[in-house]
């Protein structure tokens, strides 16, 4: 699991608590859930979030929604547009997710 959180566009956090990483691809039905944990997991997935360069964004209300989706699963619809927000800011600012994007 810490080697697909490597590899996530986004960690979205409660900041202590929860930890849900998600990948997306132009293409995909949604994003997917490739990581996620609580209490020490989540502050690892932090940590490997920090040491790959993956953006960490803090929103108690999402992380805790996503906690409950399973590894490997996609979100469910009710959170596309506040994931589909988040990745967008991010973009605006990340390089990496940027060209992604851009790249598809």
């Amino acid at each position: 699991m810490m080697e697909r959180a490597k590899e996530a566009d986004v960690l979205i956090t409660n900041p202590t608590s929860y930890a849900v990483a998600l990948y997306y691809n132009v293409g995909m039905n949604a994003p997917m859930v490739v990581a996620k944990g609580k209490g020490f997991v989540a502050a690892m997935l932090r940590e490997v979030a920090e040491a790959n360069g993956v953006p960490i964004v803090e929103d108690p209300p999402l992380a805790r929604a996503l906690f409950r989706v399973e590894i490997d699963d996609f979100i469910p619809a009710e959170h596309f547009r506040a994931v589909a927000e988040t990745l967008a800011f991010i973009s605006r600012t990340d390089a990496r997710l940027r060209d992604k994007f851009l790249a598809a």
